[in-house]
Order: C-alpha cells, then structure tokens, then sequence
C-alpha cells in the first residue's frame, strides 16, 4: 500500500462526499431536511463518528507499536554489534576473520534497508558480503581457546552473537502491514458517510467549503502518517539508520 496513493484517495473521497452532500441538500425535498430529520441523522452519524474515532485509534497505536519495535530493534542490534567487535577484538587476532565478517553482515543490512544511506558505508568495506549472521556466529564458536580469559570472552560473543540471530528473526517476522486492509476500507466508508452527512446540512458558501477541505485533508493526513509509520524502512516517517552506521564506523577503527 503506497501512503501517498491512500491518502490522496481518501482525501478525495472526503472532500468528495461533502460535496455531493451540498449537491444533494438543493435537491432534496423540504421534509427530509426538517429540524426532526436532522436531529436524527446527527444521533446516527454520532454513533459512527465515535466508532470512526475508536477504529482510529487502534490503528494508529497498532503502526506506532510497530514502529517503535522495529525502531527499538534496530537500536539494540547496533549496540550489540559494536559490543560483540570490542569483545572479539579483546579476544586477540585469532578473532580477526569473525570481526571482518561482523562488518560485512552490518554493511549489507544498512545497503539493504537503508539504500540512500549506502553512499556513507565506510569505503573499506565489501560493497556485496559474502557473509551471513550465522556464518559470524559459526566463525566464533570455531575460534580456539588457550585461556580461561578468551573461554570467557568466546562465551560472551555466542550469547551477543545467537541474541542477534534472536532479534534478526523476530524483526523479519514482523514485516509486513500492521493495519488490516478490511479495517482501512471500513474506515474509509465511515469517513465517507460522515462527510456526506457534513455537506447534507451545510450551508452553501466559501467558509463551509473551506472548512470541509481542511477537514478532508486533515483525516487524510492522519491516514497517511499511519501508513507511514506501517513502513518503516521506507518513505517519509523512517527509521533511522544512524545508529547502525556509527557501529559500523566503530568497528572500522
């Protein structure tokens, strides 16, 4: 789901039926626009204005939930890489080939999630890795001990490293929209009857009229915040990849 596309859309459908409410309030007969009929389509559209309100805020604390995971999970994969290169480089040179593998993985992560960022990857690093997180891992647990000082410290890198490959699943997992397609479409005509009841008793002048766009583009603005936070990776509201790129530049050091 492209936000730009959605939210334009909806937009559209918004202002669009406070128009055709306007259209339809000169051509309706006299006694479906009395004091009595308003009065009751005002309690029914009521209900669905505080049912609009209800689904709205699901949605966006289900994008934000989503977010703030992904954003959190990026956070302590990048604390986590720099604490494993610090514990292999205390391990000694033997440990040299895990912490090249260590930042080839984290280069390739930040050239696949974050392209635009690709031109800052320290030079230095393999532009395309033949590594995987697994093989990092199995490049540690293959790394000799000849004290109780590098036992400990092998021992530390599996933890960080299986952690890792922990965090890594759980975030691919979680790819993917939060928001329910039927959730976006039921909303969507909610807000479309609301607006349509908006323009049905509206007076006809330029203030209404420029009350009911700034309407219209605020709730689509809401929509498009939402689905931006559903892609966090991508578009306006993204993640940042700073926090990875400065491990990564740590590990160059």
């Amino acid at each position: 789901m492209n936000p730009m596309t959605i939210g334009i859309f909806v937009f559209a459908v918004t202002f669009g039926g406070a128009l055709a409410g306007i259209w339809l309030h000169a051509r309706l007969p006299e006694g479906h626009l009395s004091a009595d009929s308003q009065a009751t389509v005002k309690v029914g559209i009521a209900l669905i204005a505080t049912m609009t309100a209800l689904v709205l805020g699901l949605v966006t604390a289900s994008a934000k939930s989503s977010y703030d995971a992904q954003d959190s999970a990026v956070k302590h994969t990048a604390a986590e890489a720099m604490s494993l290169d610090r514990g292999l480089a205390r391990y000694g040179p033997g440990a040299e080939p895990a912490r090249v593998a260590l930042r080839s993985v984290l280069a390739e992560t930040i050239r696949r999630n974050w392209p635009h960022a690709g031109s800052q990857v320290v030079a230095a690093t393999p532009s395309a890795s033949p590594h995987t997180a697994e093989s990092v891992v199995q490049l540690v647990r293959a790394l000799p001990v000849q004290d109780d000082t590098q036992a400990w410290l092998r021992t530390r890198a599996l933890d960080i490293g299986e952690g890792l490959l922990d965090v890594r699943w759980a975030v691919a997992s979680s790819v993917g929209p939060s928001v329910p397609v039927p959730f976006l479409i039921v909303l969507v005509f909610w807000l479309l009857v609301i607006f349509v009841s908006f323009g049905l008793f509206a007076p006809r002048n330029g203030t209404v009229i420029s009350v009911l766009f700034a309407c219209a583009m605020s709730v689509a603005s809401a929509i498009f915040l939402i689905l931006e936070m559903d892609g966090p990776f991508s578009g306006v509201i993204r993640i940042s990849p700073n926090p990875m790129l400065h491990a990564l530049s740590q590990m160059t050091q």
